[in-house]
């Protein structure tokens, strides 16, 4: 019976991602899906910067100045008896490492479109990610109470976009001043929108398609319009395939307008009803000094997980540094032994807690598919595989990217040496920037995606490090990640270049570019050496390392 129970928590957990591109109304569908669900009790507003109510998921200084979110932040949520862990993250394509980080931790992926402008270039790179993994994705079409595209063109870009079928799930009835509500295809009623942001649940008028008579009496034009368009959406849509979309070649779509609360109903029910429980996860092992794959089971009894978030100074009083977990396998009761299989040493956590964005929780007991949070004072890096050491496995697939912009640390007060120095190794490991250590001196060189990262990590430094520095223009265009077929010739490649080599937060030896010719002229030098334009985990930072 213990079994059975251990198998039914685990299948009651959903574990999804927010995604979209900037203004889509992202963070505000968070916290209506937070509202709704019963976790909180008043909505933040995103866009009033200056109100003392921010939107719970944007907690860092910076994010309440701007109104957007820079960081990805976990919450979790019951409804209807599962539980729902949500994972907000950040629109703004400068920041989009920590977004495909965040992807690699959940089962499913829930996109918001703004109506009016339909489907943007960072919804498109996240889309590509989402493929990559055939993660399954629940699209939601947002802001119908404003003037917007026809909702068949938006379905036909969605399409072309995704490379995969549509199938509506509600349509909409009219649009900006003229929306009426959205016809529910699964409960065949239409419910009527009214404007209003404190609107719950049960405060929307529903009526039955049966009762065309009153629709028509009260839409006119309108209802036959929209079913008209419904008709053609659904008679060119293939019909509802489960598995389908579960193996992400098919995505149902919502339509609604998060900031009046109107549609998120819908959206709630269907991450119970049709996302994926906690899904196995890829892990290597050695065998006979070979690794070898092996599908972890969200059921197998032994607990692991992955880091795929690391935060500093959560919490600026205490100093701490968060690694949050996305649970593999087996059950985390609090005072487990856990061991971090990168270094072989035993985790001590000082805390471990789930997440209501700020408000933290301590774990009584977690299981497959849940984030939990180790408060810990370093000794886990991003990637790294935690188990409770009956196991010798090493999860795969954290993506680090190699940067495309440079950066050079130059210390306004050399007193501060120590801070900086500090500073920079959390954030390098937190993932908030790529740092990089000259080999043979010089100052510290920050590597990003996006300018926006340079301004946040300046702002954290002097913020929650009183380590002010200025940054100056580098030589530096590129990096890449590099391993040898032996230590001899890695050696070899590092004498020829020495100021080119560089080591980043996990000690991973990179060789910095000044233009796209360089990686070709070494490697026709050096044709034994290998350049990664990508760093999965630790796997290869232990390789270049040793």
């Amino acid at each position: 019976m213990q079994h059975l129970s251990f198998l039914e928590e685990t299948k009651r957990r959903r574990t999804f991602a927010i995604i979209s591109h900037p203004d889509a109304g992202k963070t505000t569908l968070t916290e209506k899906l937070l509202l709704f669900s019963g976790a909180i009790q008043i909505a933040g507003s995103v866009k009033a910067r200056k109100a003392t109510r921010h939107a719970t998921s944007d907690w860092m200084e910076i994010e309440k100045q701007r109104g957007i979110s820079v960081a990805s932040s976990v919450m979790q949520m019951l409804y209807r008896d599962h539980v729902i862990n949500l994972l907000d993250t950040p629109g703004h394509k400068d920041f989009s490492e920590d977004t495909y980080r965040v992807l690699t931790a959940v089962d499913s992926a829930l996109m918001v479109i703004d109506a009016a402008t339909g489907v943007e270039a960072q919804t498109r790179r996240l889309i590509e990610v989402c493929r990559q993994r055939n993660t399954p994705i629940i699209t939601f079409v947002n802001k119908m109470d404003r003037e917007v595209r026809e909702p068949l063109d938006i379905m036909d870009e969605i399409e072309r976009e995704l490379g995969m079928p549509c199938v509506p799930m509600t349509w909409p009835v009219g649009q900006g001043k003229t929306f009426g509500g959205i016809i529910n295809l699964r409960t065949q009623a239409m419910t009527v929108f009214e404007p209003g942001s404190d609107r719950g649940p049960k405060d929307f008028t529903t009526i039955p398609m049966s009762d065309q008579a009153t629709l028509l009496k009260r839409f006119g034009h309108e209802f036959e319009t929209a079913f008209e368009s419904m008709e053609l959406a659904t008679g060119a849509s293939p019909t509802w395939d489960h598995e389908a979309f579960l193996a992400g070649k098919q995505t149902p779509v919502f339509f609604g307008s998060g900031v009046n609360n109107f549609g998120v109903m819908e959206v709630l029910d269907a991450l119970v009803d049709l996302a994926p429980s906690p899904q196995s996860r890829t892990s290597s092992f050695v065998v006979n000094k070979q690794p070898v794959l092996r599908e972890v089971q969200p059921e197998d009894e032994f607990f692991s997980g992955v880091v795929f978030k690391v935060q500093a100074n959560m919490d600026a009083n205490h100093r701490d540094r968060i690694a949050f977990v996305r649970m593999a396998s087996g059950k985390y009761t609090p005072g487990m032994k856990l061991k971090v299989m990168r270094t072989g040493k035993e985790l001590r956590p000082t805390s471990v807690v789930t997440f209501m964005s700020q408000r933290r929780e301590a774990v009584e007991e977690a299981y497959a598919g849940d984030i939990v949070g180790f408060t810990t004072h370093g000794g886990v890096q991003l990637g790294d595989t935690i188990t409770d050491g009956s196991v010798n496995l090493q999860f795969t697939g954290l993506p680090f990217f190699a940067p495309e912009l440079f950066m050079t640390v130059v210390l306004r007060n050399p007193l501060r040496t120590k801070q900086l120095q500090q500073g920079l190794a959390q954030l390098g490991e937190e993932g908030a920037i790529q740092v990089f250590r000259p080999e043979v001196g010089g100052n510290m060189l920050l590597g990003a995606i996006g300018q926006l990262q340079f301004e946040v990590v300046q702002h954290r430094l002097k913020g929650e490090y009183d380590a002010d520095i200025r940054l100056e223009s580098s030589q530096y265009t590129g990096a890449r990640w590099i391993t040898a077929d032996t230590p001899a010739e890695l050696k070899t490649f590092c004498e020829a270049y020495p100021m080119r080599m560089a080591r980043d937060a996990a000690n991973t030896l990179a060789y910095l570019c000044t233009s796209p010719y360089d990686v070709r002229l070494a490697q026709e030098r050096f044709p034994k050496i290998h350049f990664h334009p990508l760093r999965e985990h630790a796997g290869l930072a232990l390789q270049s390392a040793g």
